[in-house]
């Protein structure tokens, strides 16, 4: 029989549940206890809570909450889980959770996050046993003015593959850091939608960079389209005047515009002329 104080304890939880509008699920499987303190503190500042309970609790607490769909954010709780509460939205959760985690050099079972990639380049190692050490883990070298360097870019551990002893004293020595420390944000719910911790993480640089080569694009097209546009109307007048001056120049109609052009283009051919029959 379920005692009275988990079940107080589940009303408690599943009252949050229902109060606010963003419910996620975080893993705080192998945060270290004073970086957790820390986190909840950061967290707390914003108006986000954090609960931790058995994950039978915390689970029940979801579907007591009878949400649309909150069944699936409850398939999601595992590891060291705690449930998350906010009133911003899902996506700036998931980028304060992600600027508050700190890299940390891989261990030997630990699953890898991500692809882990070592890039091409110049080391610090001199020759020896290290280009053995290195070709065991699939990186290939050159020696390079004395030093090692790593040829090409290459994936030592593909995403959810579990890291050998080797590769993470490997990885240790060429200071790459492919883990992170802080908590793991599993999924969030928000009106009836569940979102994993892949659809929440935006690279704001990346995003930048797409908004403006649409940009880019977009204007390029309503050129070549001839799209009469404020943006582009200067440049669909330039593009004219080099069009119909190209055509002048080709006809051979003197204006002060193409005469220059079509005096370079007279004399040029008149070497090409005198070239060819060795005048």
């Amino acid at each position: 029989m379920v005692s009275q104080s988990k079940q107080q304890l589940v009303h408690a939880i599943t009252k949050k549940v229902v109060d606010f509008p963003i419910v996620g699920v975080v893993n705080f499987e192998s945060l270290p206890a004073q970086q957790l303190q820390v986190m909840r503190s950061t967290l707390r500042k914003k108006g986000v809570e954090i609960v931790m309970a058995r994950k039978r609790l915390l689970s029940k607490a979801l579907i007591d909450s009878h949400k649309t769909n909150i069944d699936q954010l409850a398939q999601k709780v595992k590891g060291m889980p705690a449930l998350i509460f906010s009133k911003d939205n899902p996506f700036l959760l998931s980028k304060t959770i992600q600027r508050n985690k700190s890299e940390a050099p891989a261990k030997a079972g630990q699953t890898a996050p991500r692809d882990i990639v070592v890039k091409a380049g110049a080391t610090n190692f001199a020759p020896g046993p290290i280009i053995s050490e290195l070709a065991a883990v699939g990186i290939k070298t050159k020696v390079d003015a004395g030093k090692l360097a790593i040829l090409a870019d290459v994936i030592v551990a593909k995403e959810g593959a579990t890291i050998s002893a080797k590769l993470a004293e490997t990885l240790k020595r060429l200071d790459i850091k492919p883990m992170e420390i802080g908590l793991d944000l599993v999924a969030v719910w928000e009106n009836g939608l569940v979102f994993g911790a892949k659809d929440l993480h935006i690279d704001e640089a990346e995003f930048t960079q797409k908004i403006a080569d649409a940009a880019r694009w977009a204007v390029n097209l309503a050129v070549e389209a001839a799209y009469p546009a404020d943006e582009v109307v200067e440049l669909l007048v330039q593009k004219a005047f080099r069009d119909a001056k190209a055509v002048g120049v080709e006809a051979a109609v003197m204006t002060e515009e193409t005469r220059d052009a079509i005096l370079a283009k007279s004399e040029a051919e008149a070497l090409s002329v005198k070239n060819e029959a060795n005048l």
